[in-house]
């Protein structure tokens, strides 16, 4: 067996520059996610032309897809935030470790959850609301993804693990690779085949295995990363992975409430009526583009914050928070500005309908003015999340989603019968009450964090250091 040359971590390039690391993180993450944006939008256009019921089939499937990507997300952050920390405590033999950790949760979560959908998948489906009419199409669909299920969870935990070493870079090309080979495939199987739904899905599995393939290949053949994988010399650790869980069950749980409360939303919103629902679609759209630079830059301070957190510069810690927020803000005040400008012609893009277009021009110009404060909300979560503490994001998520904006919304819609311009204000309201307490909640953990630091720290047990 060959001996790979020694890999240095990306540490000491972070200490060195703080500002400058935190965008050669950044970048390449708002690629990917812009990536994955255009992949889901050219794959809707394609299915889109099979009429209505291709698009009905695969949005049944769609809150079954949201819980794995929850799962494998949210545990896939609590890997990254404890390989940051390991790296940062220059400690390779538990970061190498984690990351097998990782690895075996993706074995268990593909399996079980594939073996649940190929057995109760027809049933789950039509729990969900699928008709008759659409079952057998939605069942068709379901049936190929859950075969593909494992490429896409292993595939989501290299991620992970790359992204607590703070290699950005690498996944987003293959994740651009694994897009641009579905796109080409989409076409084929859905219409020059004739696979229709189903075809849609193959396609969309061969991706994925072919994403799966080139990791396995660079990771364990190449081996390109700092982590090193010996799965025979695996040592399973409790504390890793509760760690693991710790952090990233709340995040996982957190994207679920985000569910539910889009559901609570839509029940909300067709009490006024169809086009309401259809303009908050549109206003959604929009925020989305918004908010891919903020995703970006949160998702790199995790890492960083975790890696300083793990070295124990906390010093730097601090100033990469307040830098990364700062940007943040500055960000999202200047398309705030240009999303309350252009509102009218964002709309008409997405609809020709004027009715729906004053309703999305008003949720626009209303919700742009909270804009920097979702910023912060965001970027505090991610930051929590670095630190170890991964209960912050589902409490914030909880009370801005259920406690706050879809009570408020409730009470204005079905108690008070308000306009529809009232659920955009609690909406407002709730993003408010967020950004103060997760500003709150950072602030707190800083003042936990000593403010001198020996030349030499002491050893640290893995799990003291995973429990902050």
């Amino acid at each position: 067996m060959k001996t790979a040359r020694p890999r240095r971590s990306r540490l000491e390039q972070f200490l060195n520059n703080p500002s400058r690391s935190l965008w050669t993180l950044a970048l390449p993450i708002m690629a990917g996610i812009g990536i994955q944006t255009l992949y889901n939008l050219v794959d809707m256009i394609f299915i889109g032309r099979l009429k209505g019921h291709g698009i009905a089939a695969v949005a049944f499937n769609m809150p079954l897809f949201f819980l794995v990507l929850g799962l494998t997300m949210g545990l896939g952050s609590g890997v990254t935030s404890a390989i940051a920390q390991f790296i940062g405590a220059k400690d390779k033999v538990n970061a190498d470790n984690a990351a097998e950790h990782a690895l075996m949760m993706g074995l268990v979560i593909s399996t079980v959850l594939a073996t649940i959908g190929l057995i109760y998948g027809r049933e789950i489906l039509a729990m969900l609301g699928a008709t008759p009419e659409l079952l057998p199409l939605s069942w068709s669909y379901l049936q190929v993804i859950c075969l593909g299920l494992p490429f896409m969870v292993f595939s989501a935990f290299f991620r992970s693990i790359l992204a607590g070493e703070g290699d950005m870079q690498f996944p987003m090309i293959v994740a651009a690779l694994g897009t641009f080979l579905n796109i080409i495939l989409d076409p084929i199987f859905i219409f020059a085949l004739e696979m229709g739904v189903r075809g849609a899905a193959v396609a969309t599995v061969i991706s994925q295995a072919c994403v799966f393939a080139i990791f396995v290949f660079m990771l364990f053949v190449k081996e390109h990363s700092y982590i090193t994988f010996r799965l025979r010399d695996f040592s399973f650790s409790g504390h890793i992975l509760g760690s693991i869980i710790r952090i990233g069950l709340p995040a996982s749980m957190s994207m679920i409430i985000m569910s539910i409360g889009q559901g609570i939303f839509n029940k909300i919103l067709i009490s006024y009526s169809p086009e309401t629902v259809a303009a908050f679609q549109i206003g959604g759209r929009v925020d989305m583009l918004i908010f891919l630079p903020i995703m970006a830059i949160a998702a790199a301070l995790m890492t960083i914050v975790g890696m300083f957190f793990g070295a124990r510069e906390y010093k730097k810690l601090k100033f990469i928070v307040r830098y990364g927020m700062l940007r943040s803000v500055f960000i999202t005040v200047l398309t705030s500005s240009a999303v309350f400008i252009l509102a009218p012609v964002l709309v008409r893009i997405f609809t020709p309908v004027k009715e729906i277009q004053e309703m999305a021009k008003t949720y626009l110009r209303l919700i742009a003015l909270v804009y920097p404060l979702i910023a912060v909300g965001m970027t505090s979560g991610r930051v929590l999340q670095g630190l170890g503490r991964g209960l912050p994001l589902l409490v914030i998520t909880s009370v801005r989603v259920l406690l706050v904006s879809s009570f408020l919304a409730w009470m204005a819609a079905f108690v008070f019968h308000k306009p529809i311009e009232w659920v955009w204000y609690s909406m407002m309201t709730a993003t408010v009450v967020s950004a103060t307490i997760s500003l709150t909640w950072v602030r707190w953990a800083f003042r936990r964090l000593p403010i001198e630091v020996p030349q030499t720290p002491p050893p640290v047990e893995p799990e003291q250091m995973l429990l902050g």
